[in-house]
Formats: structure tokens, sequence, C-alpha cells
């Protein structure tokens, strides 16, 4: 049986969330711990093997608008979508984990698997087929456990170390992909959830020649995604806002991306959602490129 603070520990791999007001899921009363709602909710499913546990976010933006879509990156490299690429398309993520072992080192530490898949799709454009212009596969295996420091007046309740591997699974020119050690930690106070979360990027070898199949197919991924992310959530009233903070810290070429995330009650199980990104890194393939996109659509599964 997992033990309360091991599904305590799970919930690191989501980026902060809030549950709702009232009362929980599954006939859970709220506590005043966001986390710990989250926590509750889980556990009413844990044993069941038809359920699969929320990593990320898993949502459905049918409607997405980017102001300048990248269209260079194709042409250069002879690509059949070149200008072609709308300004409007559909995405979706998809984000699981599930536990591979616990009590490794304490009572209270947990092994855990994720995996998460962003899909970004020209479903609009005709012209070009409607095809699927980007996919980004995100594997991970991360080690957890609580914390008792305190930050910022607040309780860390977790830290999480972990590796990632990032890739879109395309061949050259279009190959993009990194690997990472990253440290993470989760803290709560006054009803807002944080997160921080820092990595280091695992060297890879040179290219002799950009075609090349082997070695680094983004030397220069770091200038723009930095070395760490910040995250902080808040609800009120049902409604939940999020802002997702990245800079890679350089005065002369400073460069990184913010996100605002607004969810919103539907119906049952489903909550409205509307997302804006503005910066770089929004996906792998523009992880150079300066892109501007509001989406809006359903949220299938919340933060915490």
């Amino acid at each position: 049986m997992i033990t309360r603070f091991y599904l305590l520990l799970i919930l690191v791999g989501a980026q902060p969330g809030l549950a709702a007001d009232g009362e929980a899921e599954s006939g859970q009363l709220e506590t005043d711990s966001l986390v710990i709602d989250r926590i509750e909710r889980e556990r009413a499913v844990q044993d069941n093997r038809s359920v699969l546990l929320a990593h990320k976010r898993n949502y459905l933006l049918p409607l997405t608008y980017a102001a300048r879509p990248n269209d260079d990156v194709f042409e250069a490299g002879s690509s059949d979508f070149g200008e072609d690429l709308d300004n409007v398309e559909i995405q979706f993520q998809l984000s699981i984990k599930a536990a591979l072992a616990e009590g490794l080192f304490t009572e209270q530490d947990a092994l855990l698997v994720g995996a998460t898949v962003r899909a970004f799709w020209q479903a609009y454009n005709g012209d070009i087929s409607a095809p699927f212009r980007e996919t980004n596969y995100e594997p991970e295996l991360f080690w957890l456990t609580p914390v008792p420091w305190k930050i910022l007046g607040g309780d860390a309740s977790l830290f999480a170390l972990g590796f990632s591997h990032q890739s879109n699974g395309r061949s050259q020119p279009f190959s993009r992909s990194w690997n990472r050690i990253y440290a993470s930690v989760i803290w709560e106070r006054w009803r807002y959830v944080f997160q921080f979360k820092a990595w280091w990027r695992i060297p890879e070898d040179e290219k002799d020649d950009p075609l090349d199949s082997d070695g680094d197919d983004n030397p220069d991924i770091e200038d723009f995604l930095g070395n760490f992310e910040f995250t902080s959530a808040y609800r009120k009233n049902d409604y939940e806002v999020s802002l997702m903070l990245r800079n890679n810290l350089e005065r002369e070429d400073n460069r990184g991306a913010i996100q605002v995330d607004w969810t919103f009650p539907l119906q049952r199980r489903f909550r409205g959602y509307l997302q804006f990104f503005n910066g770089y890194g929004e996906s792998l393939i523009d992880y150079n490129a300066h892109i501007e996109r509001i989406g809006i659509g359903i949220l299938l599964s919340d933060l915490l």
C-alpha cells in the first residue's frame, strides 16, 4: 500500500497547480493544503489498473494562434512546409507517470518514471495536407523525497532529482534533442504553490557536418532555454491562474519565455483552458525562434 508521504512525492512531476475549493473529489473534504488535496484524489485511484496518473498537464487546444509562425527552419531544410504554415493550429499534450519503487533510501522516498508527448498539428492547413508540424517526446526518470526546508516562509514539501531526455524524433536537418539532469523543489504558502527547477545539460560531441546523425543537434539550446524554470500558481473559487518564467540570465543576449495559464470549470471532470506563451523554446523545432501564441481548449487533467 502506498503511503501518504509517497503520494505526496509523486506530485512533484507536475508543475504546481491547485485543487478545487469546497469538497474534493472522491468525497474527500478539502484541506488547507493544495498539495494534500491532490494526494486525496490520487489515493482514491492508486490501485485501479484502469487509471493512469497524470504527470504534467493533459489538454487539447483545438484553436491556437501564433502571430509569426517559424517558417525559416523549414525553408532552410528544404521542407514542403516553407512559407505555407498557418497561423492557426491544434495543440495537445499527454503526460503520465508511474511508480517503479519506493523506500529506496528512506521509508518516504520513491523512484518514478514519466512520459510526456506534446504535438503541434497544422490541422486546418489543407494546402500542405494538414501535417503534424512538430511532436516532442520527453521520457523521465526521477527520485523524490519530502524535505523539511523552509523557503520564504513556506514549507518546501518535496525535492526531486531526475534525468530527462527530450527529442522530436525526426531525421536531419530537423532533428532536435538534448539530455538533462535536473533538481526541483516545490513548496506552498497562502494557497500559492511554487516550483523551482534547475538543470544541467549532459554534453554531446560536436558534429563535423550538420547533417551527421551522431552528435549535438542543437549546441546552443541553453542560450535560449537557459538552465532553470520557475512556476507559480494560485486558485480562487475554482478558477486557477499559473505563471511560468524561464531565462538564460545573460546580459547581452538575454532570452527567456513566459507562459500564463488560466483554467476554469466547464462540466464534470473537464475544465476550460486558456494558454498564452511568449518567448523561446515553445517546441524543440522552435527552440531558437521567438514565438507568441494564444490558445483555448479543454483541460483533461488539472495540476493539483
